[in-house]
């Protein structure tokens, strides 16, 4: 059986906010359901392919495509494509002055969410499934950094995406709390979410093994070409 890509790139080119090259003639497939890591030094293009991935850098050459929309996305899809993606960063990005029901409800509202009830069912759903239901009235301030990067999944979630994106999501944990993350996108994975997530901790690799896209002077290797 044919495996569904949701992500395609050939003879990719892709370039930074100032419109400098950092990696070219890229190919890259990833289908539904893999669970892929990024590894490279810092500057070695792996933030600015995620963020053209989700359309935060416009593509500008060779042919790709990102969960049934080919980019360079048009600026009125730019939202649509997002809406099939979970993004989650470093430094969690939660809004500070409301509470976590409310950062989750923001988000769900302006994707469309109007009934009062649903959004409340799946708040509750996502914090549950992330195992931070007791946060629902707290202020980010009031959790730990683990509990608000857990947050910042449930957010990712809320609207099933087909692919999550997450960028040094430990980065800003100790060891431990790391390893739980890293358990949680495991248990997202097997569930049938496709996940992409950029690294430079390779005792998380080497504890929860997956394949891996390798960024190194200006290309890609890719491990599964190895098997």
């Amino acid at each position: 059986m044919e495996k569904e890509n949701i992500v395609f790139f050939h003879n990719a080119n892709i370039y930074q906010e100032d419109n400098s090259l950092v990696l070219s003639d890229i190919d890259l497939v990833v289908s539904k359901g893999e669970f892929l890591y990024l590894v490279g030094q810092t500057g070695s293009g792996k933030s600015s392919l995620l963020k053209t991935l989700y359309a935060d850098l416009t593509f500008e050459s060779g042919t790709a495509e990102v969960v049934g929309y080919k980019l360079p996305v048009h600026r009125s899809d730019i939202p649509k494509l997002r809406r099939k993606l979970g993004i989650i960063f470093q430094d969690f990005q939660l809004l500070p002055d409301r509470s976590v029901y409310e950062n989750l409800s923001f988000v769900l509202k302006a994707t469309g969410w109007t009934e009062k009830q649903k959004i409340r069912n799946r708040i509750s759903e996502v914090l549950m499934k992330v195992g931070v239901e007791f946060a629902s009235n707290k202020m980010p301030h009031q959790i730990s950094g683990g509990e608000q990067q857990r947050v910042a999944i449930a957010r990712a979630l809320l609207n099933e995406p087909v692919l999550l994106i997450a960028d040094e999501p430990t980065g800003n944990l100790d060891p431990e709390t790391g390893i739980g993350i890293m358990e949680l996108f495991k248990k997202i994975n097997q569930f049938g979410t496709a996940i992409i997530l950029a690294t430079h901790n390779m005792q998380l690799i080497q504890q929860f093994p997956a394949p891996t896209i390798v960024f190194k002077n200006g290309k890609i290797e890719d491990s599964r070409n190895n098997r």
